[in-house]
């Protein structure tokens, strides 16, 4: 008896056809999105060299790749939603919360940035290193208000991520990220702490020093 159907090489050349086509969009977007986290690694590298510019220039081409991803994921949401575009996203995140530290000394909303509010919370959570890197600079230079500023907002972020009860639990990586600011934070009081005794020990020698002088005059 013949199978009354369609021919089953017809089938499955239209699903070769269709698999193709999916794998083919999906290294074009995977590609978008390596493009956006390329773009907000390197912004981040700018802001610590203080070419501030330069690190929004950056993340203004980050944020018209995401805007067209965004748009696309309408029509193609398995292949957009995953875990690169997450990934590129709390990046993208990062950067420009970074930024709007450093220019402006306050926090920016994810609906100002157009990232969703896991991933807001995941970048702000490796802000926290990031503001390391910029205490350390900070005590380099003798910046001790500049230091202790950053320090202070790494204390911040942590403790607030922290009071986020269930929602804290829900994020994925969240928790991991946390312990992780934890120990970045304690080592970066630590270098703090240490360059505050230093300076006063400094000052203590100095006024010692000019008394020793004004004795034998």
């Amino acid at each position: 008896m013949s199978v009354r159907t369609s021919p089953l090489k017809s089938i499955l050349k239209r699903a070769c056809k269709a698999i193709k086509e999916s794998h083919m969009l999906r290294e074009r977007f995977h590609e978008d999105m390596r493009k956006v986290t390329s773009l907000s690694k390197q912004s981040i590298l700018q802001i610590h060299r203080n070419q501030l510019t330069e690190a929004a220039s950056l993340l203004g081409e980050a944020g018209e790749v995401i805007s067209k991803l965004n748009i696309l994921s309408k029509d193609y949401p398995d292949i957009i939603y995953g875990g690169l575009f997450s990934i590129a996203l709390q990046e993208y995140a990062e950067a420009r919360i970074l930024l709007h530290l450093v220019t402006e000394n306050t926090f920016v909303a994810p609906e100002e940035i157009g990232v969703p509010f896991p991933e807001y919370l995941l970048g702000l959570a490796d802000v926290i290193g990031e503001c390391r890197r910029l205490v350390l600079e900070a005590l380099r230079d003798g910046n001790m208000e500049k230091s202790e500023f950053f320090l202070k907002v790494m204390e911040e972020i942590y403790i607030e991520l922290l009071a986020l009860g269930d929602a804290y639990m829900l994020v994925p990586e969240l928790r991991r990220k946390c312990d992780v600011a934890r120990r970045i934070i304690e080592a970066t009081r630590g270098d703090v702490i240490l360059e505050v005794r230093r300076l006063r020990l400094e000052k203590l020698l100095e006024h010692i020093e000019e008394a020793s002088k004004r004795a034998l005059r």
